[in-house]
């Protein structure tokens, strides 16, 4: 017998949800946030956080153990993640996600066996509500929501600004572009460059505003519609980020087929998303996230590079290439 195989990655795996919600728990409580000024022991982080003492420093130290804390001196702090990403208000803060991830996600995950059985998404839907449709009537939630987008894909956004040869194009606009983070990204790394992002017209004022704080309102516009209902805009350049994952194929198609139209002749599409390894067995994140897929859609699910460098060459475009970005995201892009 070989004494070298354990269970314990199987138990990791398994017993997962503990550590997962210990994070979740602790971005609700905003302890990352309360650690951003300094340092704190465990009986002043309990009372600050409201948290009972009975198993207050085992949580504490559990946060240490999972990496997301350190503890020197019995004093609590961040560690260079948690700080960067888990700050509310900072730049780059992925914590409302997680927020999103706890409230909803969380429970609708428990669903997952009706899911696969079913084929049916496990969310809201089940009771005949609709998660976006009330999300886009609550100005605040909204902001929120459209704030975490941007802390989810700006390190994407840096590596898309920094790898596409930009300089062969004048102008760009980013479809579903929520608070703007992409194209404040491309603008800041490329000054000769206009344009803006699309997206339904609630969200104008989301995205001016954070367009204004960087001082790229003479550069960058807000276009609004309906990617379904309306014509894309023009521009030499538009990107997709996180948009054909929650469609089903032929949806996926029409938004390529859109993207296509509106383009100028050499101009190109950016697709962003988890997008999947070919062979299906590296990228576990963008796997989980067409789960994740299931879980929130009618007909969503996450790709593979090879389908959609074929969705893309089917309704047109040409030299396609594909490209790493950065953690589980890649993104293809391909020339009118």
């Amino acid at each position: 017998m070989d004494t070298k195989i354990t269970p314990d990655a199987i138990m990791q795996i398994g017993m997962g949800f503990w550590s997962a919600k210990t994070l979740l728990v602790a971005v609700e409580l905003g302890l990352f946030t309360l650690l951003d000024s300094s340092p704190l022991d465990a009986q002043t982080l309990a009372g600050r956080l409201g948290i009972h003492p009975r198993s207050a420093r085992d949580f504490f130290d559990a946060l240490v153990a999972l990496g997301l804390l350190e503890r020197h001196n019995e004093q609590y702090s961040n560690t260079q993640e948690t700080e960067r990403f888990l700050v509310r208000g900072k730049l780059e803060y992925i914590g409302g996600f997680l927020e999103m991830a706890n409230a909803r996600l969380y429970p609708f995950w428990g669903s997952l066996t009706q899911g696969l059985q079913t084929g049916q998404p496990q969310n809201e839907a089940k009771n005949g509500e609709n998660f976006f449709t009330a999300l886009y009537a609550d100005a605040e939630r909204l902001e929120t929501f459209l704030k975490s987008m941007t802390g989810l894909s700006i390190e994407a956004a840096k590596a898309i600004a920094a790898k596409f040869p930009w300089s062969e194009y004048k102008t760009f606009i980013d479809i579903g572009t929520a608070q703007g983070g992409l194209p404040v990204q491309v603008a800041l790394a490329h000054p000769h460059l206009s344009g803006g992002g699309f997206d339904l017209p609630v969200v104008r004022p989301v995205f001016e505003e954070y367009v204004n704080s960087n001082g790229l309102s003479q550069r960058l516009q807000f276009f609004a519609g309906n990617f379904f209902s309306d014509s894309l805009p023009v521009a030499d350049v538009l990107v997709m980020g996180h948009i054909l994952h929650d469609w089903n194929l032929d949806e996926k198609l029409m938004l390529l087929t859109k993207a296509y139209e509106a383009l100028p002749s050499g101009g190109a599409l950016i697709v962003y998303d988890a997008i999947i390894d070919d062979n299906r067995c590296e990228n576990a994140f963008g796997l989980l996230m067409s789960l994740n897929m299931l879980i929130e859609t009618s007909g969503g699910f996450d790709y593979t590079g090879a389908d959609c460098i074929e969705w893309m060459r089917s309704v047109g475009f040409r030299e396609l290439q594909q490209q790493h970005l950065t953690g589980s995201e890649s993104m293809i892009f391909g020339i009118k």
